[in-house]
């Protein structure tokens, strides 16, 4: 494999001849695989050409193990720039050349529009401009508490630069010293409006200034040497300050390398026709194989295999769980920081820890004070940056650690639903636990009351959602999600609350309880209906089935769904033969429990009666247990709810 040393003082000629024979080659397959497909982005691929032919030769890493521990990590953030790194990848014998010339963009193939890890040599799934430094971040930051002494590269463009959470991947990168950390940007002033200063004017060599990284300009940055001497210069820390990262801000060329395409906007996203590719790859002096290509891409229906890459997850030791008695009173987010606390005297006590904390400026009312007291090297502060940290706490799971991120539900799930996308794509292993959801947030009012956390993470096909009901049963979850990998959110109001009992007076979930995914709990039993809730509506759910015992002879019963994904279809199917189904949350009534429950009865074809209480509206601010009866969640509420449906003979009696 080739490979330049940055401990020489410059390239040689050599070097100098094999890279450019090198650029030759991969621009030859950039204008072959998009013109074959007909789409993708050639301008932005030639002019970051050199960036990237410079850091595969310069940076640790192995093609026949893609995922050797100690290789140096390039992320690209600005990821159309897909034909480029295919071609480099091909060149370093990651990839096959005709590979990529007959699969790209093709449907089912890995050599997708926007780059993806089922291409070997691909570390991160971009797309979403402006997220890679935030990836690339945490990877640094993994790398740095393993004590792993390989780099991180994040190549940008400079259009995304013009997106905020860049700025906040800067500002913790520094506050956290993540020297370990370079970034790229391609600097060709270009974007698919035109030029970045008349699209939106950006000082990005002072921005970087102003947050504190070292700065290092290329005056060309389709000049080998010119990349290389910046590259030394990080490699070397040769800096003003070696313990925080470094930019380098390279000028280059849209379209280099091709004379009618060079500084023009139009081919960022615009391919050429055969005619122009004819020319074009006249120009560079190469062969043009696109008529002999173009039926054998036709006929190709087998594509290769996608590279998948192992997942690595900690072995967690998560301890014994406590049970809270009858009688005694507290929050459900108390008792998550008493688990973290746990969780850090259990596998945190060692030189490098296993269990990461994030928080946003929220670290008291998420309750993981104690986890930083205990375990302060793996507790992170990020601020009021919740878009960077959802970003960063997904990709440091990746670096085989637990990593918990909590906020508030507005904050942790509404704000950063794309991030968390992201994350889902990209197959992290976050804990995303979200206190503070739902009108049980009170007084804060409608901005601060996330009624929407079911409906909008049900849509992220590789997250588990659960929302436990009481103290006892958040323990259990929290455990249950630190000892197994994978994406967890798991929701709590804030509010503090007593113990659920079971029908004999003891805590239903305590003891020996253990939570399962997938699995609802009967608490009740009853045969003229079931009400079906979670979280904190359930207490309300509990007295409203025993005030219609005692005060109107009807027996109900009552199902908790700590576990809304996996759901218990079967327990719903179960329930459903009472005939009457009343669901009742503090979620918005269309998109939590009460949808996911009228989709298996339809799926299913179960005939019942289906009552949906929930949020209706946007609430005031006041006290939870107000805004619960505004909206009949509350006790008085779902007895008026069953007795409207007994007046109406809804119920089997």
């Amino acid at each position: 494999m080739f490979n330049i040393s940055l401990e020489q003082n410059s390239l040689t000629e050599e070097q100098q001849r094999t890279l450019h024979e090198m650029w030759l080659r991969c621009a030859k397959r950039i204008i072959v695989s998009t013109t074959l497909a007909g789409s993708g982005h050639p301008g932005g691929s030639m002019s970051s050409l050199h960036l990237l032919l410079l850091l595969y030769s310069t940076l640790r890493h192995r093609p026949n193990d893609p995922c050797w521990a100690e290789r140096d990590r390039l992320l690209v953030s600005m990821g159309h720039i897909s034909p480029a790194v295919y071609s480099v990848l091909s060149e370093f014998g990651y990839v096959q050349e005709e590979d990529v010339y007959l699969e790209f963009r093709q449907a089912g193939s890995s050599f997708t529009g926007h780059v993806e890890r089922c291409v070997p040599g691909v570390e991160w799934n971009t797309g979403n401009l402006g997220q890679g430094l935030s990836a690339g971040a945490g990877m640094a930051l993994g790398l740095q508490l393993k004590k792993n002494p390989a780099r991180v590269a994040v190549l940008m463009g400079d259009g995304e630069q013009q997106k905020g959470q860049i700025a906040e991947a800067r500002r913790f990168a520094v506050k956290y010293e993540l020297s370990n950390l370079f970034g790229i940007v391609d600097r060709n002033h270009l974007q698919i409006g035109g030029s970045t200063n008349q699209v939106m004017p950006q000082a990005i060599r002072a921005d970087y200034i102003a947050s504190r990284w070292n700065v290092l300009y290329v005056e060309d940055g389709n000049d080998f040497e010119q990349v290389f001497q910046a590259l030394k210069k990080v490699y070397r820390h040769e800096v003003d300050d070696p313990t925080v990262p470094s930019v380098i801000v390279a000028r280059t060329v849209m379209g280099k390398g091709v004379s009618f395409m060079e500084n023009k906007a139009k081919y960022h996203g615009s391919t050429l026709k055969d005619d122009e590719a004819a020319r074009a790859l006249e120009e560079l002096g190469v062969e043009n194989p696109i008529p002999s290509l173009r039926e054998k891409r036709s006929t190709r229906k087998i594509f290769q295999s996608h590279f998948c890459a192992p997942q690595a997850y900690p072995r967690i030791e998560v301890g014994e769980p406590r049970t809270y008695g009858p009688d005694e009173r507290t929050d459900n987010r108390s008792a998550y920081g008493a688990v973290l606390e746990d969780l850090a005297r259990l596998n945190n006590m060692g030189e490098i820890p296993k269990v990461l904390g994030f928080s946003c400026d929220l670290e008291g009312s998420v309750k993981m004070q104690g986890f930083h007291r205990l375990s302060e090297n793996a507790f992170f502060e990020a601020g009021i940056q919740e878009h960077h940290c959802a970003t960063l706490a997904g990709a440091v799971s990746k670096e085989d650690f637990a990593a918990f991120f909590s906020t508030f539900g507005v904050f942790g799930v509404c704000e950063t639903y794309n991030q968390h996308r992201l994350n889902d794509i990209n197959e992290t292993q976050l804990k995303l636990v979200c206190t503070h959801v739902g009108l049980d947030v009170g007084e804060d009012g409608q901005t601060h009351q996330c009624i929407d956390y079911l409906s909008l993470l049900q849509n992220l096909y590789g997250f588990s959602l659960f929302m436990p009901a009481d103290p006892n049963q958040t323990d259990r979850v929290i455990r249950h999600i630190a000892e197994n990998p994978g994406n967890f959110f798991v929701g709590m109001g804030r509010s503090k609350m007593s113990p659920i009992l079971d029908e004999a007076g003891a805590p239903a979930f305590g003891g020996a309880y253990k939570f399962v995914p997938g699995k609802a709990d009967w608490l009740r039993r009853g045969t003229h209906g079931a009400i079906l809730s979670y979280g904190s509506v359930l207490h309300y759910a509990v007295q409203a089935r025993e005030e219609l015992a005692q005060k109107h002879g009807l027996q109900l019963a009552v199902l908790n769904f700590a576990s809304i994904k996996p759901l218990d279809a079967a327990a719903i199917a179960e329930a459903a033969k009472t005939g009457l189904l009343i669901t009742a949350e503090d979620h918005h009534v269309d998109t939590g429990l009460g949808a996911r429950v009228s989709n298996v009865l339809t799926d299913e074809g179960t005939p019942c009666r289906l009552i949906r209480l929930g949020v209706k509206k946007y609430g005031l601010s006041g006290k939870p247990s107000d805004l619960y009866h505004s909206e009949g969640i509350d006790t008085e509420g779902i007895v008026k709810a069953v007795l409207n449906a007994k007046e109406k003979r809804w119920l089997k009696i």
